[in-house]
Protein backbone atom coordinates (compact mmCIF):
# COMPACT_ATOMS: atom_id res chain seq x y z
CA UNK A 1 0.00 0.00 0.00
CA UNK A 2 1.52 3.49 -1.08
CA UNK A 3 1.54 5.65 2.34
CA UNK A 4 -0.61 8.53 1.16
CA UNK A 5 -3.20 5.78 1.34
CA UNK A 6 -3.36 6.24 5.47
CA UNK A 7 -6.48 7.49 6.83
CA UNK A 8 -6.33 9.76 9.43
CA UNK A 9 -9.65 11.49 11.12
CA UNK A 10 -8.69 15.21 9.27
CA UNK A 11 -11.06 16.47 11.91
CA UNK A 12 -8.53 16.34 14.64
CA UNK A 13 -6.04 18.99 15.64
CA UNK A 14 -2.70 19.46 14.01
CA UNK A 15 0.69 18.80 15.60
CA UNK A 16 3.13 21.11 13.24
CA UNK A 17 5.28 21.86 15.72
CA UNK A 18 5.96 17.96 16.82
CA UNK A 19 6.55 17.64 12.96
CA UNK A 20 8.76 20.08 11.64
CA UNK A 21 11.45 19.66 15.00
CA UNK A 22 11.51 16.33 13.27
CA UNK A 23 11.88 17.43 9.77
CA UNK A 24 14.14 19.96 11.07
CA UNK A 25 16.18 16.59 12.13
CA UNK A 26 15.47 15.03 8.98
CA UNK A 27 17.27 17.89 6.77
CA UNK A 28 20.29 18.53 8.58
CA UNK A 29 21.10 15.03 7.50
CA UNK A 30 20.26 15.51 3.39
CA UNK A 31 23.99 15.34 1.86
CA UNK A 32 25.98 18.64 1.43
CA UNK A 33 28.29 20.08 -1.34
CA UNK A 34 30.81 18.01 0.20
CA UNK A 35 29.37 15.25 -0.15
CA UNK A 36 28.76 15.29 -3.35
CA UNK A 37 31.70 16.44 -4.37
CA UNK A 38 33.13 12.69 -2.66
CA UNK A 39 30.24 10.99 -5.12
CA UNK A 40 31.42 12.16 -7.91
CA UNK A 41 34.93 10.75 -7.81
CA UNK A 42 33.83 7.54 -7.57
CA UNK A 43 32.42 4.41 -9.31
CA UNK A 44 28.71 2.77 -8.55
CA UNK A 45 30.10 0.94 -6.71
CA UNK A 46 31.82 3.50 -4.36
CA UNK A 47 28.73 5.23 -4.35
CA UNK A 48 26.72 2.59 -2.72
CA UNK A 49 29.53 1.90 0.07
CA UNK A 50 29.50 5.84 0.50
CA UNK A 51 25.40 5.53 1.29
CA UNK A 52 26.00 2.29 3.24
CA UNK A 53 27.65 4.29 5.93
CA UNK A 54 24.86 7.27 6.01
CA UNK A 55 21.48 6.98 6.39
CA UNK A 56 20.46 4.63 3.18
CA UNK A 57 22.28 1.78 5.68
CA UNK A 58 19.29 0.09 5.96
CA UNK A 59 17.63 0.15 2.28
CA UNK A 60 21.63 -0.66 1.05
CA UNK A 61 21.65 -3.62 3.30
CA UNK A 62 18.40 -5.31 2.55
CA UNK A 63 18.54 -4.96 -1.27
CA UNK A 64 22.25 -6.12 -2.01
CA UNK A 65 21.51 -9.32 -2.27
CA UNK A 66 19.35 -8.59 -4.71
CA UNK A 67 20.94 -5.64 -6.74
CA UNK A 68 24.26 -4.36 -7.23
CA UNK A 69 25.49 -1.55 -9.20
CA UNK A 70 23.61 1.41 -10.52
CA UNK A 71 20.32 -0.64 -10.18
CA UNK A 72 21.09 -1.28 -6.09
CA UNK A 73 21.66 2.73 -5.84
CA UNK A 74 18.34 3.23 -7.75
CA UNK A 75 16.00 0.88 -5.83
CA UNK A 76 17.73 2.40 -2.39
CA UNK A 77 16.87 5.79 -3.36
CA UNK A 78 13.43 5.57 -4.06
CA UNK A 79 13.06 2.95 -1.27
CA UNK A 80 14.78 5.44 1.03
CA UNK A 81 12.35 7.89 0.13
CA UNK A 82 9.11 6.38 0.65
CA UNK A 83 9.89 5.58 3.84
CA UNK A 84 10.55 9.37 5.07
CA UNK A 85 7.59 10.22 3.59
CA UNK A 86 6.04 7.85 5.10
CA UNK A 87 7.07 9.40 8.22
CA UNK A 88 5.71 12.40 7.84
CA UNK A 89 2.27 11.07 7.29
CA UNK A 90 2.58 8.69 10.52
CA UNK A 91 4.01 11.81 12.66
CA UNK A 92 1.62 14.24 11.11
CA UNK A 93 -2.31 14.89 12.62
CA UNK A 94 -5.37 16.83 11.51
CA UNK A 95 -5.81 18.80 9.20
CA UNK A 96 -2.12 18.84 8.27
CA UNK A 97 -2.00 15.33 7.48
CA UNK A 98 -4.69 15.74 4.96
CA UNK A 99 -2.13 18.21 3.14
CA UNK A 100 0.98 16.49 3.63
CA UNK A 101 -1.17 13.69 1.77
CA UNK A 102 -2.10 15.39 -1.05
CA UNK A 103 1.17 17.24 -1.56
CA UNK A 104 2.77 14.01 -1.59
CA UNK A 105 0.40 12.99 -4.80
CA UNK A 106 2.99 14.66 -6.82
CA UNK A 107 4.46 10.62 -7.17
CA UNK A 108 1.61 10.07 -8.62
CA UNK A 109 2.02 12.66 -10.65
CA UNK A 110 5.57 11.99 -11.48
CA UNK A 111 4.92 8.08 -11.99
CA UNK A 112 2.46 8.46 -14.55
CA UNK A 113 4.51 10.80 -16.31
CA UNK A 114 7.54 8.24 -16.15
CA UNK A 115 4.73 4.92 -17.24
CA UNK A 116 3.67 7.31 -20.24
CA UNK A 117 7.43 8.74 -21.23
CA UNK A 118 8.76 4.73 -20.73
CA UNK A 119 5.76 3.30 -23.04
CA UNK A 120 6.17 5.86 -26.00
CA UNK A 121 9.96 5.85 -26.02
CA UNK A 122 9.70 1.71 -25.83
CA UNK A 123 11.37 1.27 -22.68
CA UNK A 124 10.38 -2.23 -21.04
CA UNK A 125 8.27 -2.59 -17.77
CA UNK A 126 11.28 -2.83 -15.46
CA UNK A 127 13.33 -0.19 -17.01
CA UNK A 128 10.53 2.24 -16.26
CA UNK A 129 9.37 0.78 -13.17
CA UNK A 130 13.19 1.14 -11.33
CA UNK A 131 12.06 5.04 -12.04
CA UNK A 132 8.81 4.77 -9.94
CA UNK A 133 8.82 6.54 -6.11
CA UNK A 134 5.89 4.81 -4.65
CA UNK A 135 5.24 7.37 -2.09
CA UNK A 136 1.53 8.96 -3.59
CA UNK A 137 -1.70 7.23 -3.55
CA UNK A 138 -2.12 5.09 -6.73
CA UNK A 139 -1.79 1.23 -5.75
CA UNK A 140 0.57 -1.30 -6.54
CA UNK A 141 -1.83 -2.72 -9.13
CA UNK A 142 -2.51 0.68 -10.70
CA UNK A 143 1.04 1.08 -11.30
CA UNK A 144 1.85 -2.68 -12.67
CA UNK A 145 -0.76 -1.85 -15.18
CA UNK A 146 0.52 1.43 -16.55
CA UNK A 147 3.84 -0.02 -16.19
CA UNK A 148 2.84 -2.83 -17.92
CA UNK A 149 0.65 -0.78 -20.69
CA UNK A 150 0.85 -1.62 -24.10
CA UNK A 151 0.25 1.82 -25.50
CA UNK A 152 -0.34 5.04 -23.53
CA UNK A 153 -3.88 4.83 -24.60
CA UNK A 154 -3.67 1.70 -22.23
CA UNK A 155 -2.00 3.81 -19.15
CA UNK A 156 -4.96 6.87 -20.06
CA UNK A 157 -7.34 4.21 -19.79
CA UNK A 158 -6.21 2.84 -16.47
CA UNK A 159 -6.48 5.87 -15.10
CA UNK A 160 -10.05 6.23 -15.59
CA UNK A 161 -11.54 7.12 -11.96
CA UNK A 162 -8.49 9.13 -10.76
CA UNK A 163 -7.44 13.07 -10.67
CA UNK A 164 -5.83 12.12 -13.72
CA UNK A 165 -8.19 10.32 -16.10
CA UNK A 166 -10.23 13.33 -17.50
CA UNK A 167 -7.70 15.56 -18.08
CA UNK A 168 -5.55 12.55 -19.81
CA UNK A 169 -8.55 11.30 -22.12
CA UNK A 170 -9.17 15.50 -23.03
CA UNK A 171 -5.77 15.82 -24.00
CA UNK A 172 -5.35 12.16 -25.91
CA UNK A 173 -6.69 12.97 -29.22
CA UNK A 174 -4.14 15.97 -28.85
CA UNK A 175 -1.01 13.76 -28.60
CA UNK A 176 -2.05 11.57 -31.41
CA UNK A 177 -2.32 14.67 -33.57
CA UNK A 178 1.08 15.93 -32.60
CA UNK A 179 3.08 13.00 -31.61
CA UNK A 180 4.73 15.13 -28.56
CA UNK A 181 3.94 14.50 -25.08
CA UNK A 182 4.05 18.02 -23.97
CA UNK A 183 -0.20 17.65 -23.88
CA UNK A 184 -0.02 14.94 -21.73
CA UNK A 185 2.29 15.58 -19.54
CA UNK A 186 0.89 18.73 -19.09
CA UNK A 187 -2.76 17.54 -18.49
CA UNK A 188 -0.98 15.32 -15.65
CA UNK A 189 0.45 18.46 -13.75
CA UNK A 190 -2.49 20.26 -13.87
CA UNK A 191 -4.70 17.65 -12.52
CA UNK A 192 -2.39 17.52 -9.71
CA UNK A 193 -2.39 21.46 -8.90
CA UNK A 194 -5.94 21.44 -9.31
CA UNK A 195 -6.38 18.85 -6.73
CA UNK A 196 -4.00 20.34 -4.69
CA UNK A 197 -5.42 24.39 -4.97
CA UNK A 198 -9.13 22.81 -4.19
CA UNK A 199 -10.50 24.49 -1.39
CA UNK A 200 -7.80 27.46 -0.91
CA UNK A 201 -9.07 30.70 -1.55
CA UNK A 202 -6.72 33.19 -3.34
CA UNK A 203 -5.73 35.12 -0.65
CA UNK A 204 -7.11 34.25 2.32
CA UNK A 205 -4.75 34.90 5.87
CA UNK A 206 -4.14 31.77 7.74
CA UNK A 207 -2.36 31.33 10.76
CA UNK A 208 -0.77 27.98 12.25
CA UNK A 209 0.14 25.13 9.99
CA UNK A 210 -1.52 26.37 6.58
CA UNK A 211 0.12 30.03 7.17
CA UNK A 212 1.93 30.90 4.00
CA UNK A 213 0.45 27.54 2.10
CA UNK A 214 -0.94 29.44 -0.63
CA UNK A 215 2.22 31.30 -1.50
CA UNK A 216 4.37 27.86 -1.65
CA UNK A 217 2.20 26.62 -4.04
CA UNK A 218 1.59 29.38 -6.36
CA UNK A 219 5.82 30.32 -6.11
CA UNK A 220 5.76 25.94 -7.44
CA UNK A 221 3.24 27.06 -10.12
CA UNK A 222 4.51 30.02 -11.35
CA UNK A 223 8.09 28.39 -11.15
CA UNK A 224 6.61 25.50 -13.35
CA UNK A 225 5.35 27.92 -15.69
CA UNK A 226 8.31 29.26 -16.01
CA UNK A 227 10.04 26.26 -17.17
CA UNK A 228 7.27 25.02 -19.40
CA UNK A 229 7.68 28.29 -21.54
CA UNK A 230 11.02 27.78 -22.28
CA UNK A 231 10.68 24.16 -22.87
CA UNK A 232 7.78 25.09 -25.23
CA UNK A 233 9.37 28.06 -26.73
CA UNK A 234 12.62 25.88 -27.50
CA UNK A 235 10.92 22.67 -29.03
CA UNK A 236 10.42 24.82 -32.18
CA UNK A 237 6.59 23.41 -31.72
CA UNK A 238 4.15 25.12 -33.06
CA UNK A 239 2.28 25.62 -29.21
CA UNK A 240 1.27 28.50 -27.23
CA UNK A 241 2.87 28.83 -24.52
CA UNK A 242 -0.03 30.37 -22.96
CA UNK A 243 -2.28 27.02 -23.89
CA UNK A 244 0.02 24.95 -21.55
CA UNK A 245 0.16 27.36 -18.49
CA UNK A 246 -0.79 25.88 -15.08
CA UNK A 247 -3.82 27.43 -13.67
CA UNK A 248 -3.14 29.08 -9.69
CA UNK A 249 -0.01 30.92 -10.66
CA UNK A 250 0.55 34.90 -10.55
CA UNK A 251 3.75 35.46 -12.39
CA UNK A 252 2.65 33.89 -15.65
CA UNK A 253 -0.15 35.54 -17.07
CA UNK A 254 -0.42 35.76 -21.37
CA UNK A 255 0.88 38.78 -21.61
CA UNK A 256 4.08 37.70 -19.97
CA UNK A 257 4.23 34.39 -21.28
CA UNK A 258 3.90 36.50 -24.97
CA UNK A 259 6.51 39.32 -23.93
CA UNK A 260 9.18 36.25 -22.24
CA UNK A 261 8.55 34.00 -25.57
CA UNK A 262 11.55 31.55 -25.13
CA UNK A 263 13.72 34.93 -23.96
CA UNK A 264 15.87 34.19 -20.87
CA UNK A 265 16.91 37.65 -20.22
CA UNK A 266 13.46 38.47 -20.37
CA UNK A 267 12.38 36.01 -18.41
CA UNK A 268 15.48 36.32 -15.73
CA UNK A 269 14.07 39.94 -15.29
CA UNK A 270 10.54 39.08 -14.44
CA UNK A 271 11.19 36.86 -11.87
CA UNK A 272 13.99 39.33 -10.48
CA UNK A 273 11.19 42.54 -10.62
CA UNK A 274 8.69 39.81 -8.86
CA UNK A 275 8.17 38.93 -5.05
CA UNK A 276 10.76 36.44 -5.27
CA UNK A 277 13.77 38.53 -6.61
CA UNK A 278 14.90 39.83 -3.09
CA UNK A 279 15.20 36.34 -2.26
CA UNK A 280 16.74 34.91 -5.47
CA UNK A 281 19.37 37.41 -6.50
CA UNK A 282 22.33 34.17 -6.58
CA UNK A 283 20.31 32.05 -8.11
CA UNK A 284 18.48 34.24 -10.89
CA UNK A 285 23.00 35.16 -11.64
CA UNK A 286 22.74 31.11 -12.33
CA UNK A 287 19.83 31.45 -14.41
CA UNK A 288 21.54 34.22 -16.94
CA UNK A 289 24.54 32.37 -16.82
CA UNK A 290 23.14 29.36 -18.13
CA UNK A 291 24.16 28.06 -21.82
CA UNK A 292 21.69 25.63 -22.15
CA UNK A 293 17.78 24.60 -21.99
CA UNK A 294 19.49 21.80 -18.82
CA UNK A 295 21.21 24.31 -16.99
CA UNK A 296 18.42 26.48 -17.29
CA UNK A 297 16.12 24.42 -15.76
CA UNK A 298 18.34 23.26 -12.84
CA UNK A 299 19.28 26.82 -11.78
CA UNK A 300 15.61 27.74 -11.69
CA UNK A 301 15.30 24.33 -9.62
CA UNK A 302 17.78 26.01 -7.26
CA UNK A 303 15.84 28.81 -7.30
CA UNK A 304 12.64 27.31 -6.49
CA UNK A 305 14.28 25.76 -3.46
CA UNK A 306 16.02 28.82 -2.11
CA UNK A 307 12.68 30.49 -2.26
CA UNK A 308 11.01 27.48 -0.70
CA UNK A 309 13.41 27.33 2.01
CA UNK A 310 13.33 31.17 2.97
CA UNK A 311 9.12 30.47 3.48
CA UNK A 312 9.63 27.48 5.13
CA UNK A 313 11.88 29.94 8.09
CA UNK A 314 9.40 32.76 7.59
CA UNK A 315 6.59 30.96 9.93
CA UNK A 316 8.18 27.99 11.58
CA UNK A 317 5.00 25.95 12.25
CA UNK A 318 3.67 26.55 8.83
CA UNK A 319 3.56 23.08 6.68
CA UNK A 320 5.72 25.01 4.62
CA UNK A 321 8.83 23.48 6.13
CA UNK A 322 7.19 19.82 5.54
CA UNK A 323 7.12 20.66 1.82
CA UNK A 324 10.34 22.62 1.64
CA UNK A 325 11.53 19.40 2.89
CA UNK A 326 10.10 17.11 0.54
CA UNK A 327 11.23 19.39 -2.30
CA UNK A 328 14.86 19.31 -1.12
CA UNK A 329 14.92 15.25 -0.11
CA UNK A 330 13.70 14.59 -3.56
CA UNK A 331 16.70 17.11 -5.05
CA UNK A 332 19.06 14.80 -2.96
CA UNK A 333 17.91 11.12 -4.52
CA UNK A 334 17.89 13.37 -7.99
CA UNK A 335 21.23 14.40 -7.61
CA UNK A 336 22.71 10.75 -6.28
CA UNK A 337 20.53 8.99 -8.91
CA UNK A 338 22.86 11.27 -11.46
CA UNK A 339 25.52 10.92 -10.45
CA UNK A 340 25.42 6.87 -10.66
CA UNK A 341 24.00 6.94 -14.00
CA UNK A 342 26.42 9.35 -14.68
CA UNK A 343 28.85 6.81 -13.73
CA UNK A 344 27.44 4.61 -15.42
CA UNK A 345 27.61 5.82 -19.28
CA UNK A 346 30.94 7.05 -19.11
CA UNK A 347 30.48 11.18 -18.47
CA UNK A 348 33.28 12.98 -17.09
CA UNK A 349 33.44 15.02 -13.79
CA UNK A 350 32.55 18.08 -14.85
CA UNK A 351 29.49 16.55 -16.98
CA UNK A 352 28.24 15.04 -13.93
CA UNK A 353 28.36 18.12 -12.06
CA UNK A 354 26.42 19.78 -15.10
CA UNK A 355 23.72 17.46 -14.15
CA UNK A 356 23.66 18.35 -10.47
CA UNK A 357 21.29 20.98 -8.47
CA UNK A 358 22.96 22.12 -5.23
CA UNK A 359 22.29 25.58 -3.31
Amino acid sequence: MSPTSTTRDSTGSSNPEFVNARVRSRRAALFDDEDYRKLVRMGPGGIARFMEESEYETEINALASRHDGVDLIEYALNRNLAKHFDDLLRWAEGELHELIAKFLRRYDAWNVKTAIRGVYSGASPDEIRVDLIQAGALDDATLDRIVEADSIEEIVETLEGTIFGEPLEAAYDEFESRDVLVPLENAVDRAFYSDLLAGVEKGQQREGPTALYEEFLVAEIDFLNARNALRVARSGANIDPEEYAIEGGELFGADELRAVGGDLDQLVELLRESDYGDQLSTALDGLRDADSLIQFEHALDAALLEYTDHLSHVYPVSITAVMSYVLAKTREVENIRAIARGKEVGLDQQQIEDELVIL
